[in-house]
């Protein structure tokens, strides 16, 4: 009763700030509806933004070849991967093997017609190396066997690319899981079997995901856990998040921080982000 009377007061005060319409004019309703969807939106957002503060940034930056990695992995010349339900299916059971066997936690996942995404935590420095080799080679096996061809199909090596969680975690999974959206396949992510969204925003089962804490942050229920999440996926991405998401991943840049950027410079002893554009500063005497 405490929830319904809360839910009441949130409408009364939308209705009494929207501008004067007659109750019934069709102008009102849109209005009072706008507005209780850009409240969502917000609090949505807000508490994103309490989880993200719950995460103790220092405890990201130890271990660098065993933190969180986005994972992508193309078909040369961009043709499709998987051209039956059946392939698809076989490379989850190949995936989940691997990563059984090698120590991945796998957090998301995307199997598109021509790559696939994935968002995996690695228990050993080799842990990533080790599963991806042997998901490729048993599919690769399996594809040409069934497709009457030889060769690779792989455009080369995979793409990993490190990630602060604390910022990004939940917004890279949220990327990936909409990535069949943004190719105009579904019209909603639930529509697309070969992702993890239906675990993550309806709690359907998925033997391949193993959750992250702060996914589990979102709720204290299985049942809050995925409302939650459904609301932030209703909150667009970020422009700018998605140009830092494609472009690390395209060149191998670090994804988080200026801390936590610095932090992995210096224990990887490479550059981890591009350098800043224009010309250098003179130097004063």
């Amino acid at each position: 009763m405490r929830a319904v009377r809360m839910g009441m007061c949130v409408v009364m005060g939308l209705i009494m700030t929207s501008p004067v319409f007659a109750e019934d004019s069709p102008d009102y309703l849109a209005d009072v509806t706008r507005q209780m969807q850009q409240q969502r939106q917000q609090d949505a957002t807000d508490r994103q933004h309490r989880i993200m503060q719950t995460v103790q940034t220092h405890n990201e930056v130890r271990r660098p070849m065993t933190q969180r990695r986005l994972v992508i992995q193309r078909r040369n010349n961009r043709s499709a991967i998987f051209k039956a339900e059946q392939d698809y299916r076989f490379y989850r059971d190949c995936l989940a093997a691997a990563a059984a066997q090698y120590g991945c936690a796998i957090h998301a996942y995307v199997l598109m017609t021509n790559h696939v995404h994935l968002l995996l935590t690695p228990h050993q420095p080799d842990s990533i190396p080790k599963t991806l080799q042997s998901l490729v080679r048993r599919y690769v096996q399996y594809f040409n066997f069934h497709r009457r061809r030889t060769g690779t199909l792989w455009e080369g090596r995979y793409r990993a690319t490190l990630i602060d969680s604390a910022g990004y975690l939940l917004t890279c999974s949220r990327y990936i899981e909409l990535n069949p959206v943004w190719a105009r396949m579904v019209g909603h992510a639930r529509l697309y079997p070969w992702s993890s969204y239906r675990w993550h925003a309806e709690g359907k089962t998925d033997a391949l995901i193993t959750d992250h804490r702060l996914y589990r942050a979102l709720g204290k229920t299985t049942g809050e856990r995925p409302r939650a999440y459904r609301e932030l996926c209703r909150v667009p991405l970020e422009q700018e998040s998605l140009i830092a998401i494609r472009e690390a991943t395209n060149k191998g840049w670090v994804l988080g921080s200026t801390r936590y950027k610095k932090a992995m410079a210096a224990r990887l002893s490479r550059r981890v982000a591009p350098l800043p554009k224009g010309r250098p500063r003179k130097q004063t005497p």
